[in-house]
């Protein structure tokens, strides 16, 4: 009973877990991934800055045919000395470096690799020295992007254990010597077989605004900026005026928002989504941006500006930032509603729980009756003492134990008597006779 209560606990506890952390997991509605959430307090009147950096949307033309796409394959040789070192690399562009003098002719890779995606190694003449653990690695630059996979090789003199197999982290290739072998290595990701073709229209940072109460659909458009250099506005003239990103935003990968005269009307749910459709790069950053009346400030006699500051500079205020997470308007309901019903439920759970271990104590208490267990009888222990009697049933007894002491006593005069006389001791008999005879008539 006791072992069910705590289960009931623990499925209480899983539960309450359960509506507490699923709001705070990323979430992917087909606008992009949700990788970050703020919350900003700023004051009325004041110059607010949301944030929005990513390295991975910088964009740089790619003048130098694509060579931004690189494949290479390495060696780890399985000596004492464990060396790495670089077999072959080609670029996009479809030059290929071999390292090593030996291999000229008989390690080679597809030119086409880049066009459908196959980057095998080819080796040919398998030697001894050819066995250890080769890595297949992909890098691309322009997208920040690395893949690499490894496979080992064994070589054998015997054609009987020529085979395959998977080792639980690799695949083990055991060949021949002397034949040919390709390890492969196949990746046929857009993103790896296709140029940047119209690259400066494929990465475009848009931003939302939410008012509160709207939900994320109705959301509305504040700004479209495309890798080109065009930019969108929309909504009212003074929107536009007002909301602005800055114009090297590409160049440095800083797509923050800036609000400037802040107003209470600006208060919601603001989305920064950055999208890069050639690397497949979709993120979304929400801020929740909340106004706060501005406070009147104290004239006081202290200097506003340095000397060697201009004072027509207008002053940014830096908003209070605390990262926290918080959920979308469409499941701010449920999660409330789910904090309560966890609440309650955990709640039930614990009296059940008292209750069904407060009958169990009671059971045994039942079970274990003080006033049902038969008393042993007890030792009974007798004294034996000389005591007086004062009933008149032992005075017979007292009169003839006088009279012994008074026998006793007479006798022992007679024989004091006899000794200081010198006499005879008289016969006991005749003195016993004359004792008994009573002392009164």
């Amino acid at each position: 009973m006791k072992n069910f209560a705590v289960a009931l606990c623990a499925g209480a506890l899983q539960l309450l877990a359960l509506f507490h952390f699923s709001p705070v997991l990323a979430q992917n509605d087909g606008s992009g991934v949700v990788v970050a959430m703020y919350n900003i307090s700023a004051p009325q009147g004041s110059r607010t800055v949301l944030q929005c950096h990513s390295q991975r949307m910088v964009w740089t033309q790619d003048r130098l045919k694509d060579r931004q796409r690189v494949v290479h394959w390495d060696l780890l040789r399985s000596g004492p000395d464990h060396a790495m070192e670089r077999v072959v690399d080609m670029f996009s562009a479809g030059d290929q470096r071999i390292y090593n003098g030996y291999n000229q002719g008989r390690i080679s890779m597809t030119k086409t690799a880049f066009r459908d995606g196959n980057f095998s190694l080819v080796i040919k003449g398998v030697a001894m020295s050819d066995k250890g653990i080769y890595s297949c690695n992909l890098h691309h630059h322009y997208c920040h992007l690395y893949e690499s996979v490894k496979m080992q090789l064994n070589v054998t003199k015997s054609a009987r254990k020529e085979k395959k197999f998977w080792d639980g982290q690799k695949a083990v290739f055991v060949v021949l010597v002397g034949s040919t072998v390709v390890l492969p290595c196949v990746n046929r990701r857009p993103i790896w077989t296709e140029g940047n073709s119209q690259e400066d229209q494929q990465q475009v940072v848009h931003w939302d605004r939410q008012p509160p109460g709207v939900r994320h659909d109705r959301a509305d458009r504040l700004i479209d900026l495309y890798a080109s250099g065009e930019r969108r506005h929309y909504g009212p003239l003074f929107v536009q005026r007002k909301m602005n990103i800055s114009e090297t935003a590409f160049s440095q990968g800083d797509f923050s928002l800036i609000i400037s005269a802040i107003q209470l009307s600006d208060q919601g749910l603001y989305s920064c989504h950055l999208h890069h459709h050639y690397c497949g790069l979709h993120e979304r950053r929400i801020f929740q941006l909340t106004v706060t009346p501005s406070m009147p400030e104290e004239p006081t006699n202290e200097p506003q500006f340095l000397p060697s500051e201009d004072q027509n500079t207008n002053v940014v205020e830096v908003p209070h930032v605390i990262n926290v997470i918080l959920p979308d308007q469409r499941s701010h309901f449920l999660q409330q509603l789910g904090y309560i019903l966890a609440t309650l439920l955990l709640l039930a759970l614990s009296v059940l729980a008292i209750i069904l271990l407060t009958r169990r104590r009671k059971r045994q208490g039942q079970e274990f009756d003080p006033r049902k267990v038969e008393n042993s009888p007890l030792p009974v222990v007798k004294y034996v003492s000389q005591t007086s009697c004062v009933r008149k049933d032992c005075a017979s007894e007292m009169k003839s134990n006088n009279q012994e002491e008074t026998k006793l006593n007479y006798k022992n005069n007679i024989l004091k008597e006899a000794e200081m006389s010198k006499l005879c001791p008289p016969k006991f008999d005749e003195l016993d006779r004359e004792t008994e005879k009573p002392s009164w008539k």
